[in-house]
C-alpha cells in the first residue's frame, strides 16, 4: 500500500518565505510533485535569510532556513513580468492540477495568475491562496508574516505573556505559524482534490495567518467569549492551575522541569504519591475529593515540588515509566531531536544532507520520505524538456531574462 497518497498529483507553486511554501513542502511529503517558481534573478528572499536571533547558519552551504518548507520541490527561475515567462508559467498551470499562491490579490492581477487567468488555460485546476488577513475584508489586500497575522492579531501573544509584564512574549521560533498555517493549507488542497474526484468540480481554497492563529486558540476565544474575559498568561513560577496540584510543572534537582497535566486529579493522587516516594499521602482526606484537592491544592503543589526537587529529571524518567497519568519532560528545541519517541516515530527524518522535522501526518504507519531543498532555478531546464521547449527555445528564454 502506498504511503504517498498524493503521487501523480503536480503542484505549481508561486510563492515566497516560510508560510505557503512549507504548505508545498507537506505536500511533496504526501507524494506530490511541487514546482516551485521564484524570481528568475533572486529567487526567493528566504534563500538569503542566515541569521535568526544568536542562531547563524553558513550561507554557502545547505540552509535550513529553505530547506524546511522547500523539501522535495523543483525550481524554475522564471520572470512573471515577462511575456516569455508568463508563457511558461500558463504552459505549467495547463498541465497542473494545484496552483499555490502567497501573492497579494494587486500581484496577482499585474503578473496575470489570479483565479480567472490560471482558470483560463486550466479550469480544473485547484486554485490555493495563502494570505494574511483572509480574502474577505477591506484588510484582505494587505500582507503580513507570521507574527503580525498568526501570533499578535490572533491572541497567542497577549494570552501567553504574563499580568504586569513589558511587552509581549515573542513566538517560540522562526516560522511558528508559518509552518502550522502552511499544514492548514496542505489539509484543504487535499480535501478540495478529493472533492474535484468524486464530482469534477474544482476549489478555490483559502487559509489565512490570521485565521489560523484565532484556530489555534480557538478553545481559549470561545471561552474567553462566553465569559467575557481574556486569557492572561500564567508568571514563570506560579503554579499553573489553583484548584489541581497534578496539572502544573515541577522542577527537578538539577533545573530541568516536568510537566503534570492530569485533569481528574483524584484518580491520578494515590498513584502519583505513590511514585514520588509520599505513600502516606495517598489516602490522605486533604486531597480525597474534588472540592478538598482544590481547597489544599496550595499545600499540594508544597509537598510535590519537595518531592521532585530530590531527583534528576533522568531519574524521574526512569521512576514514572510506569505512572498512570499523563507527564512529559518540558525539552528544548535541541533535546527533542534526542527524544527516543521522536526517533522510534521518525518525526525527525533525513532529507539527504539535513535532518528536518517531517510533516505530522503519517500514512500506512510510514514516515515520509524527503528529498534535499532544490538550489536556486536547479531544475528550470529539466521542466522545460518536459514541456516540450527544444535547447534553441530555451536558449532565447534564457537570453531574454525570462528564465533563469
Amino acid at each position: 500500500m502506498s504511503s504517498r497518497p498524493l503521487e501523480g498529483v503536480r503542484v505549481l507553486e508561486v510563492a515566497m518565505y516560510g508560510f505557503v511554501p512549507s504548505c508545498g513542502a507537506v505536500l511533496t511529503e504526501w507524494g506530490a510533485e511541487v514546482i516551485k517558481i521564484e524570481h528568475a534573478v533572486s529567487g526567493d528572499p528566504q534563500r538569503g535569510l542566515v541569521q535568526i536571533g544568536r542562531m547563524k547558519v553558513d550561507g554557502s552551504g545547505p540552509n535550513p532556513n529553505i530547506w524546511h518548507g522547500n523539501r522535495g520541490k523543483k525550481s524554475v527561475g522564471l520572470d512573471l513580468a515577462n511575456p516569455a515567462g508568463s508563457e511558461v508559467l500558463l504552459e505549467l498551470a495547463r498541465r497542473s492540477d494545484v496552483f499555490l499562491t502567497s501573492f497579494l490579490p494587486k500581484v496577482r492581477t499585474k503578473l496575470g495568475i489570479d483565479v480567472d487567468d490560471i482558470r483560463a488555460v486550466n479550469p480544473k485546476i485547484v486554485y490555493a491562496r495563502g494570505s494574511a488577513l483572509g480574502p474577505r475584508g477591506v484588510e484582505s489586500t494587505k500582507g503580513g508574516f507570521d507574527m503580525t497575522a498568526f501570533w499578535s492579531r490572533g491572541s497567542s501573544a497577549a494570552s501567553l505573556t504574563p499580568p504586569g509584564t513589558e511587552g509581549v512574549m515573542n513566538p517560540p521560533g522562526p516560522a511558528y505559524g508559518d509552518t502550522i498555517s502552511g499544514t492548514n493549507l496542505a489539509g484543504g488542497i487535499a480535501a478540495a482534490l478529493f472533492r474535484r474526484e468524486r464530482t469534477g468540480e474544482p476549489s478555490i481554497v483559502d487559509v489565512s495567518l490570521l485565521g489560523s492563529g484565532v484556530w489555534s486558540m480557538g478553545h481559549g476565544i470561545a471561552l474567553s467569549n462566553f465569559v467575557g474575559m481574556p486569557f492572561e498568561g500564567v508568571t514563570p513560577g506560579e503554579h499553573g492551575a489553583p484548584t489541581n496540584p497534578l496539572s502544573g510543572l515541577y522542577k527537578t534537582k538539577d533545573g530541568r522541569y516536568i510537566s503534570l497535566v492530569m485533569l481528574q486529579p483524584t484518580r491520578f493522587w494515590a498513584d502519583v504519591c505513590r511514585h514520588v516516594d509520599l505513600p502516606e499521602l495517598a489516602d490522605d482526606p486533604r486531597f480525597a475529593t474534588a472540592e478538598s484537592i482544590a481547597a489544599n491544592t496550595p499545600e499540594g503543589v508544597r509537598l510535590l515540588r519537595e518531592a521532585f526537587a530530590t531527583r534528576t529529571l533522568a531519574e524521574w524518567t526512569e521512576r514514572l515509566g510506569t505512572l498512570s497519568g499523563p507527564w512529559a519532560p518540558v525539552q528544548d528545541s535541541l533535546q527533542v531531536a534526542a527524544d527516543p519517541q521522536v526517533r522510534a516515530n521518525e518525526y525527525i527524518i533525513d532529507a539527504g544532507g539535513m535532518e528536518l522535522v517531517a510533516n505530522p501526518v503519517q500514512f500506512d504507519v510510514t514516515a515520509p520520505v524527503p528529498a534535499p531543498a532544490p538550489d536556486f532555478a536547479a531544475q528550470t531546464e529539466e521542466v522545460l524538456l518536459e514541456l516540450g521547449y527544444d535547447w534553441d527555445r530555451i536558449i532565447e528564454l534564457k537570453s531574454a531574462g525570462a528564465v533563469t
